[in-house]
């Protein structure tokens, strides 16, 4: 199956990108705006049994946000008509605010318009599925949402402010990629959202800065409160890893402290591993997991998914260090030394076979 994506390369497209890859769906991107170019736009129309819209403009004047998602659904449109064989189904990722007199809702409602129409001519199914709130890994912060940019000031050391308090619906960008991918239904977005004034949003990521801060793992019993500090804790790698451990030492040996988790369950497991082998190459879209090397050298690699870019640390277990894997970046661990390798792993959850969250996916 191959799906065409237009903003591909946005918060919301990584988050299709990285969600179509563990169902083993090929995805194609589809510039638009300057970069739009029309018999590409159409050739990857005619390879896709979907196409997924998600290009759009939610920041600038007025008249910039109303021409741009005009803009944008106009030049797929024109590609739909030029398609021989057009998807089955067309899908826009449009707004609750669609449904608002302003510039940003006027211009949502038109373009879902334009792209109905379009997908009636061409016989395709549309759905024009309208999103609350995102929140989620790797949003731009002042751009993409209030959550992207608390998280950020808080990562960094500042404290956020509230200018405006009121209700939001939030749905995390993995769930709201499972309904564009038709493996959810757009039925339960309103299951699948968390209602959450902005104050008790910053309270609660103060709630996680302050416990991660401190080496430990916050009350994650919750689907919300494990998606937050997911998405929490992505602004805070790479400058906060590794992590040190407290480590207790006398006559005897040592005891060190691994982790500290606040509610919920959880798994702990440890390996061995022989010189020479890696571990790993894999991602996870939720699950929340740390490594801790007690004896031995390790390198553990990580790179963030359709990216180049390695974050490799080297960790022996003469001085215990520990790593935690963000959502959404590919990573391993190899015994780079001459004896076996003893590591420490905690998830979040109790594995499970049918649904293990673990993507294969090879570091470098």
């Amino acid at each position: 199956m191959t799906i065409a994506i237009t903003g591909a390369g946005g918060f919301l497209g990584f988050h299709v990108r990285a969600a179509a890859q563990e169902a083993g769906i090929e995805t194609v991107g589809v510039p638009v705006g300057e970069a739009f170019d029309l018999e590409q736009a159409v050739e990857a129309i005619n390879s896709a049994d979907r196409l997924i819209h998600l290009a759009g403009v939610n920041r600038g004047t007025d008249q910039e946000v109303r021409r741009g998602n005009i803009l944008f659904a106009e030049q797929i449109t024109a590609a739909l008509e030029k398609a021989e064989h057009p998807p089955a189904t067309i899908v826009y990722a449009n707004s609750i605010q669609a449904d608002d007199d302003n510039a940003y809702g006027n211009a949502k409602r038109l373009a879902a318009t334009n792209l109905g129409l379009a997908a009636f001519s061409a016989r395709s199914e549309f759905c024009d599925v309208k999103l609350p709130n995102l929140f989620g890994e790797y949003g731009r912060p002042f751009y993409n949402s209030v959550t992207a940019t608390f998280c950020h000031i808080l990562a960094t050391g500042y404290e956020p402010e509230v200018h405006e308090d009121r209700e939001l619906q939030l749905l995390h960008a993995q769930n709201a990629a499972d309904v564009l991918l038709g493996n959810a239904s757009e039925k339960q977005l309103a299951s699948l959202s968390h209602w959450e004034t902005v104050c008790g949003l910053k309270s609660t990521l103060e709630e996680f800065h302050a416990t991660y801060s401190a080496g430990e793992i916050p009350d994650i019993s919750t689907n919300f409160r494990r998606d937050l500090f997911n998405t929490y804790r992505s602004y805070t790698f790479p400058d906060h890893t590794p992590i040190d451990i407290t480590r207790h030492a006398d006559e005897r040996g040592s005891f060190s402290e691994i982790i500290r988790s606040h509610g919920g369950t959880g798994q702990t497991s440890f390996s061995t591993t022989a010189p020479g082998v890696i571990r790993g190459d894999h991602y996870h879209r939720r699950k929340v997991e740390r490594f801790t090397v007690l004896s031995g050298e390790a390198e553990i690699c990580l790179r963030r998914l359709f990216d180049d870019k390695v974050f490799t640390y080297t960790i022996s277990g003469d001085e215990p260090k520990s790593v935690d894997m963000p959502t959404l970046y590919a990573h391993s661990i190899r015994n780079i030394g001459t004896e076996p390798l003893f590591t420490a792993f905690w998830t979040n959850d109790h594995f499970n076979p049918a649904q293990p969250d673990t993507i294969a996916e090879i570091v470098q």
